[in-house]
């Protein structure tokens, strides 16, 4: 959805009321004094109010939105602006757009909205068949730091990302050429490059009966404990190039993403990962992504941990 389409569904504070109210109502309110379900809406004041307890719940409680001084409105068009573009969308950016006076407001919104991202997507395994690799982004360092830092595999100028794809491979039936077609991606912000690292990953976000295609790491040794098959291949060779191809395709597009931050920090890094990720997941939704956006806004599971 564009910001002229915005402008003629949303004209004002009370048409988002609405729009959100039903929202909420779909995805169901949660009382949380008596934890139950059924509530009236109480018109003048834009409350829920539970029928069991009499606890009133607003409609920015339980949301990512809330103890926001920010109106909904204005929430709404920041999500508008998010989804309105397959690439990383600037706080400074945003800032502009909107008209908003101080930077730091725009910044925390931004990364309010980029946490839910990835809180949904966390709440999927990746299954059949999965690639299975690593990243080296660049993170901002200070300067008086970087002449003392290591080069190479591992520098501390670099955090690492581990890249999961979840591919399938097609066979032209005249040629019998084979190729890929690629569904979900995950990736994850690791501390290092040891094996328990990278095993955790896999249990916690690869289907156990997934077939898993890595290069030859020596890391990956016992990755088929996690897994049902367990496939490896120098990275360098035709046949490496071709298992781990939308695992090194999503590795450069995310690469070039993220340029557009002059400076990202290491406490930041994973947010920007699933602002990436959330719209590559999503690349065919068009402009039901705004919807699903404020869905995952809804959804209680933003505030957990992790």
């Amino acid at each position: 959805m564009n910001i002229l389409k915005f402008e003629e569904r949303f004209p004002d504070e009370e048409s988002c009321i609405r729009f959100f109210k039903v929202k909420r109502e779909q995805e169901g309110v949660v009382c949380k004094k008596c934890k139950e379900k059924d509530h009236y809406w109480l018109h003048r004041k834009s409350m829920f109010q539970c029928k069991s307890c009499g606890f009133r719940t607003s409609l920015k409680s339980g949301t990512v939105m809330e103890n926001s001084n920010l109106s909904l409105r204005k929430w709404l068009m920041a999500m508008t602006f998010f989804s309105a573009t397959k690439q990383g969308f600037t706080a400074l950016e945003l800032q502009r757009q909107m008209g908003f006076t101080r930077y730091q407001t725009v910044f925390d919104l931004c990364h309010k909205i980029r946490v839910i991202m990835g809180k949904r997507d966390d709440q999927y395994k990746l299954e059949d068949m999965v690639e299975y690799d690593e990243a080296y982004i660049t993170k901002a360092t200070a300067a008086e730091k970087k002449k003392s830092l290591n080069r190479g595999r591992g520098t501390q100028q670099k955090s690492t990302v581990a890249v999961m794809a979840e591919s399938t491979i097609l066979e032209d039936p005249k040629t019998k050429k084979l190729s890929k077609s690629c569904r979900y991606f995950k990736m994850k912000k690791i501390e290092d490059l040891k094996a328990k690292t990278a095993e955790k990953l896999i249990k916690d976000f690869i289907n156990k009966d997934a077939v898993l295609q890595t290069d030859d790491s020596t890391t990956y040794a016992k990755f088929e404990d996690f897994v049902d098959v367990h496939v490896t291949e120098l990275s360098s060779t035709k046949e490496g190039r071709f298992n781990l191809k939308w695992a090194h395709t999503a590795i450069s597009n995310l690469k070039s993403d993220l340029r557009k931050y002059k400076m990202i920090s290491e406490r930041r890094l994973q947010n920007y990962i699933d602002e990436f990720c959330y719209k590559l997941n999503r690349r065919y939704f068009g402009e039901r992504l705004f919807d699903r956006l404020i869905i995952a806004s809804i959804q209680p599971y933003w505030q957990s941990s992790g």
